[in-house]
C-alpha cells in the first residue's frame, strides 16, 4: 500500500454533481466548454496524485495556493454536464476532517499546527469573500456513507471487472430529480418510524447540498479507490444500494425484521472493510 510521510493513503469513495454548461455563469462557463473540448482531461486518480505531492514538500502544503481548473466531464443525449474538482475548497474542508481520522501525534507529524492554523485563517478570509461556495464533490474514506445510497438504485449500478491495465468501476450514476425524490421519500419514512438515526442526520445534510444545483444535473456515486481494497467477488457481490432500498420500503411497511436484516447486511459488509484499514 502506498505511503506519504508514514501515513497509510486513504482509499475514497467519491459523490459527484455534473451540472450542464448552462448552469455556470460567464466566463466559467466558456472556460469549461473550451475544457470539455480537451482530450487529454485527468482522471480522479491524477487528482489523487496532486493532492498527495504537495504533502511531500517541508513544510507540506495543506491546501493549494490556487484553485484547481479542472473538472470530470460527462456528455449525456448531447448535453455536456461539468463536475469541478474544486481542490482548494475541498482541502479546506478536509482539514476539519482530519482529527477524526489520524492520531494527534501522526497529524502534527503530517502537517504542523502551524500549517494547520495558516489555513484556517485563509479558508475564513476566503468564506468571507465567497458565502455561498460549495463542492460538486464529496468525499468518505474507507466507506460509503449509508445515505449516499439512498441517492441511486440499483438499476443504475454500473460494475465493469477491469483488467491488468484498467481498474474496476463500480459506481451508479441518476438524474437529480431522482435523487430528490429518493432523499424526500426516504426521509419521510424514516422520521415516521424511528425517533432518532444517524442516517437521518446525513440525509437532511445531503438533501440540502442537492439543492443547490441544477435540476438537471446528474449524481454519480462511485466506489473510487475502494475497488482497491474488496475482492473482485465482493465487489462484484455488493448491492448495498439495493440493501438499503429494501430496508427503508420495509420499514414503510411496519416490517422491522426484514428492516433489521438488510440493516445488518450492511453493517457487516462496511464493517469488513473498514477492518481492512486497521489491518493495514
Amino acid at each position: 500500500m502506498p505511503k506519504v510521510s508514514s501515513v497509510v493513503v486513504p482509499y475514497a469513495a467519491y459523490l459527484r454533481v455534473y451540472e450542464p454548461l448552462g448552469a455556470f455563469p460567464e466566463p466559467e462557463r466558456s472556460h469549461w466548454a473550451r475544457y470539455a473540448r480537451r482530450s487529454d482531461r485527468p482522471s480522479y486518480q491524477d487528482e489523487l496524485r496532486r493532492s498527495l505531492a504537495d504533502l511531500l514538500p517541508t513544510p507540506p502544503v495543506a491546501v493549494p495556493v490556487h484553485e484547481s481548473g479542472d473538472a470530470f466531464v460527462l456528455e449525456v443525449d448531447g448535453v455536456v454536464c461539468v463536475c469541478p474538482w474544486r481542490t482548494r475548497l475541498r482541502g479546506w474542508q478536509a482539514l476539519d476532517e482530519l482529527a477524526d481520522e489520524l492520531p494527534p501525534p501522526v497529524l502534527d507529524a503530517v502537517l504542523p499546527p502551524v500549517v494547520r492554523r495558516q489555513a484556517a485563517q485563509d479558508y475564513e478570509r476566503w468564506l468571507a469573500r465567497n458565502p455561498d461556495a460549495r463542492p460538486w464533490i464529496r468525499t468518505a474514506t474507507w466507506h460509503v456513507p449509508l445515505n449516499w445510497f439512498v441517492l441511486v438504485a440499483d438499476e443504475e449500478r454500473r460494475y465493469d471487472k477491469g483488467t491488468a491495465e484498467v481498474p474496476p468501476v463500480l459506481r451508479y450514476r441518476t438524474p437529480m430529480v431522482q435523487a430528490r425524490r429518493r432523499v424526500a421519500r426516504a426521509l419521510r419514512t424514516l422520521k415516521e418510524t424511528v425517533e432518532e438515526s444517524p442516517l437521518i442526520d446525513g440525509l437532511v445534510d445531503v438533501g440540502r447540498w442537492l439543492e443547490e444545483f441544477h435540476p438537471r444535473s446528474l449524481v454519480e456515486l462511485d466506489y473510487g479507490g475502494l475497488v482497491h481494497v474488496l475482492p473482485a467477488g465482493e465487489l462484484e457481490g455488493d448491492h448495498s444500494a439495493a440493501d438499503v432500498a429494501s430496508g427503508i420500503e420495509a420499514l414503510r411497511r411496519g416490517d422491522g425484521a426484514a428492516a433489521g436484516e438488510a440493516y445488518g447486511r450492511l453493517v457487516d459488509r462496511w464493517r469488513a472493510v473498514r477492518d481492512r484499514r486497521s489491518a493495514n
